[in-house]
């Protein structure tokens, strides 16, 4: 039988011992340290609430973008204009707004090239010869030309005049051009198909940075690692691409009869109302698409969004099917790949795979806000954008479903849940990690998912060369990130699910905090007091031991002894807690005759103990007693966690 909570009391030293027992070890565990009290440096105040939500006055500043680009093919050159209506809402006024140069990372002299070391990196190769970049034409404030300044990834735009704090709004607009890297920081960039490029692009537009109740202006600049930190705003969006170009956008399309033959809008509309996989355009069209003079323009619109991302090419096999939200609204799931990436094993179960991961996180946490879902196949490896995602041309079966799932993850983090990636990447990836998990199990009776082990995956999580969780990751070796941002923080969230808080609470207050900050600008605090607040837990020894630090876990056994030497009266165990991380403790005792016990002890034995002795109420002789049998936490000594009779 499972007993959940064991009846703990002190027991007197007139207890016997039997054989085996371990042997009393030292002690690094400090449970003043671990429980410190006051965990949060600051009170709630009017703008960040003390129990996570958004405080009365809670402001954050508003971004609408029109954007023109013109795609040149020949040159990989990409020429446009962004005009963009910014609004103060803080309480301050401001003399400059600044803003990121994201290409700008592209050119030889900037300080994210400087870090590329010699054996190269995803972000970059030390041995490029690519001079890439932005050329800013010109900037005008309300029309008129203005001075700015740029420093490698960021420009400052100085006003003629203060703007205005709450409410106060100004134009700008931005004249630039820039060529595309092949591949940019494995983040945009283009591949090269036998039916001509794929362009998957993003960071392609200056973008403001973020003015905050935290920092004031983020101006960390772009180095490679770190990615972004948005305002939300509205987007219309015109793309000129030669006329054998077929485009996909974050937004919805707003000229398709300019675009698409009689023969393919019919097909759109087909897809619509598909719950399969509509073929829009053909591979055999592909073949046919020979390149013609002139240019087509494609336009688009979207709401409430932190960012745009697009792909072009003429080498789109293009498939579509409807995509079913909890609310009964409908959003459609696309799939863009070259004939390279063709087959049912592969890019031909890209729509399946989108609409059920969409489908599945809307029901699990909060709807799916975008009108498409478009899946591209690219040079890149996996980069998320509203709406849209680029992937791995060769990716296929498990593979694909991983990337594209977890692509399409981030749709919630950050892309509704809008924190700063730059400075704290687990609260999008980690988190990202986390959900993906739970989707792969649902994703078509579990056809790619393999049960886990956390013990499994100590040596990786717990490495004494790891930073902390909360570090930057700029600031993180890049063998670091993916343990760091993605692994350690989901299954630090994935063990206070099963095993801390219990599913139905952790999932009401995740939910909670997803609805709060929906669009909003949450940093760690926000999120560790809304899971506090919603399901009653004080876990500040929790943050402190996975994502503050780089604690680690050993539990063990200390000792197995019967009550005045009989079975018949039961039997004591003491355990001890050797690192400094606290967490529960599950235990299994295995009988002599075949019979066994699981129990499960809180986390508060060990708020002001180092070890603890309890009783267990059995009247038969134990063979085996197990801490963890299972595997569900991450125990850097598995070997004394199990006592033999």
């Amino acid at each position: 039988m499972k007993i959940n909570i064991v009846k703990i009391f002190t027991i007197s030293a007139y207890f016997l011992a039997v054989s085996n027992l371990s042997a009393q070890q030292a002690s690094n565990y400090d449970y003043k340290e671990a429980f410190k009290e006051p965990f949060y440096t600051y009170n709630g105040n009017e703008f960040r609430s003390a129990s996570g939500q958004p405080g009365t006055k809670y402001w954050q500043n508003h971004a609408n973008y029109v954007l023109n680009i013109t795609l040149d093919d020949a040159q990989n050159l990409f020429t446009g204009s962004a005009e963009v209506q910014y609004t103060n809402n803080s309480p301050d006024e401001l003399k400059f707004i600044w803003f990121q140069l994201d290409q700008n990372l592209f050119k030889k002299e900037s300080r994210g090239s400087a870090m590329i070391p010699l054996n190269n990196s995803r972000y970059g190769s030390s041995n490029s010869d690519f001079e890439g970049g932005y050329t800013i034409k010109s900037v005008k404030v309300d029309g008129k030309e203005v001075k700015y300044t740029i420093t490698d990834t960021r420009m400052q735009v100085d006003l003629p005049k203060e703007l205005k704090s709450n409410g106060g709004s100004v134009k700008v607009k931005i004249d630039y051009a820039f060529v595309s890297p092949e591949d940019g920081a494995d983040r945009m960039g283009y591949l090269k198909t036998k039916n001509g490029k794929i362009y998957t692009m993003a960071q392609w537009y200056p973008r403001v940075e973020v003015y905050d109740d935290i920092k004031g202006w983020n101006t960390v600049p772009y180095l490679g690692p770190s990615e972004f930190y948005l305002e939300y705003g509205d987007f219309d969006v015109t793309i000129t691409a030669p006329s054998n170009f077929y485009v996909v956008a974050s937004g919805e399309l707003q000229n398709p009869k300019d675009v698409y033959s009689s023969q393919q809008l019919k097909k759109w509309d087909d897809a619509k109302n598909s719950e399969k996989a509509v073929v829009i355009r053909s591979a055999s069209e592909v073949g046919e698409n020979a390149a013609k003079n002139g240019n087509k323009t494609w336009k688009f619109k979207m709401k409430q969004s932190r960012d745009f991302a697009f792909a072009a090419s003429p080498a789109f096999i293009l498939d579509a099917a409807r995509i079913n939200l909890p609310s009964g609204k409908k959003s459609l799931a696309i799939s863009a790949y070259p004939v390279e990436s063709d087959g049912q094993g592969a890019w031909s179960r890209s729509t399946e795979y989108t609409k059920a991961s969409i489908e599945h996180y809307s029901k699990q946490w909060f709807e799916y806000p975008y009108p498409n879902a478009v899946n591209v196949a690219g040079i890149t490896n996996g980069m998320e954008y509203p709406g849209i995602v680029f992937c791995k041309y060769t990716s296929k079966g498990a593979g694909l479903w991983g990337v594209t799932d977890h692509e399409f993850g981030h749709t919630w983090f950050p892309m509704i849940v809008g924190s700063n990636e730059r400075k704290h990447a687990w609260m999008d990836e980690g988190f990202n990690t986390f959900i993906n998990g739970i989707s792969t199990e649902a994703f078509n009776n579990g056809e790619y998912y393999r049960k886990g082990s956390s013990r499994g995956m100590t040596g990786y999580l717990f490495s004494d060369k790891l930073e902390p969780v909360d570090t930057p990751p700029d600031a993180m070796r890049e063998s670091s990130i993916g343990a760091l941002a993605y692994y350690k923080p989901g299954t630090a969230l994935k063990i206070l699910r099963n095993n801390v808080i219990g599913k139905e609470r952790f999932d009401k207050a995740f939910r909670e905090y997803i609805n709060r900050w929906a669009y909003k600008h949450p940093v760690p605090d926000d999120f560790f007091r809304t899971m506090e607040n919603v399901a009653g837990e004080d876990l500040g020894w929790f943050w402190r031991s996975w994502i503050q630090n780089n604690w680690k876990l050993d539990q063990a056994i200390s000792s197995v002894k019967y009550v005045d030497n009989s079975y018949t009266k039961g039997a004591v165990i003491t355990i001890q807690n050797l690192e400094k991380m606290p967490m529960p403790v599950d235990l299994r005792i295995q009988f002599k005759d075949g019979s066994q016990q699981d129990m499960s002890l809180p986390v508060e034995i060990w708020r002001r103990n180092t070890e603890w002795t309890f009783k267990v109420p059995t009247t038969k002789e134990i063979q085996t007693v197990i801490i963890d049998p299972d595997g569900n936490f991450p125990d850097i000594n598995p070997s004394n966690n199990v006592w033999k009779g």
